[in-house]
């Protein structure tokens, strides 16, 4: 994986045990920012079923590290990764709360997305939002991601089918794009 210029504040890391114990706190220590956005691995078990999923060769998971401090500061997660005249994935991510609202997760997105559209060779990354989680929408909104619509009762998270704005970039835009966003 190629890195981005060093000025950036972050850096991706790719999941392994040697973070676990780190994960696990941070998922602690965030449970009432996730609480109903997402449901991350929150026990040991869950963590190395998490480690299973992301080495398939249909996903691409990424830690979101600070270069200042080393901190685990987030997770990206490029999943269900489909080839041929598709070149598509949906694209997950959250920030642990020591972390979030300081713009790391738009450094770190821009990263993975130039992976995505760059070495994966996609040709488009769907985000899929619920409607009351701004500042999601406001991120996705300044990456370039467009509005496609509102899917009903589309994912369970934490125990209840919640609907999902569908947002979604295609290589195309974020090339002409991103000199102007990063």
């Amino acid at each position: 994986m190629a890195e981005r210029a060093l000025t950036t504040r972050v850096r991706l890391e790719r999941p392994s045990t040697r973070r676990q114990r780190e994960f696990l706190a941070a998922v602690r220590r965030s449970r009432r920012l996730h609480a109903r956005w997402v449901a991350p691995p929150a026990s040991a078990p869950a963590y190395r079923a998490y480690l299973a999923r992301v080495r398939r060769p249909n996903q691409g998971s990424y830690l979101l590290i600070r270069r200042d401090t080393n901190a685990l500061a987030g997770v990206i997660n490029v999943s269900e990764i489909v080839r041929g005249n598709f070149q598509s994935a949906y694209l997950g991510y959250y920030a642990f709360a020591a972390h979030a609202g300081q713009g790391l997760m738009s450094e770190g997105l821009a990263q993975v997305i130039d992976e995505a559209f760059g070495r994966l060779k996609l040709h488009r990354l769907e985000a899929n939002i619920q409607p009351a989680n701004l500042a999601s929408i406001t991120l996705v909104k300044r990456l370039g991601f467009r509005f496609e619509g509102l899917s009903s009762r589309y994912l369970k998270i934490a125990g209840h089918w919640r609907d999902h704005e569908r947002w979604a970039l295609l290589a195309d835009d974020w090339r002409a794009l991103r000199p102007r966003i990063v």
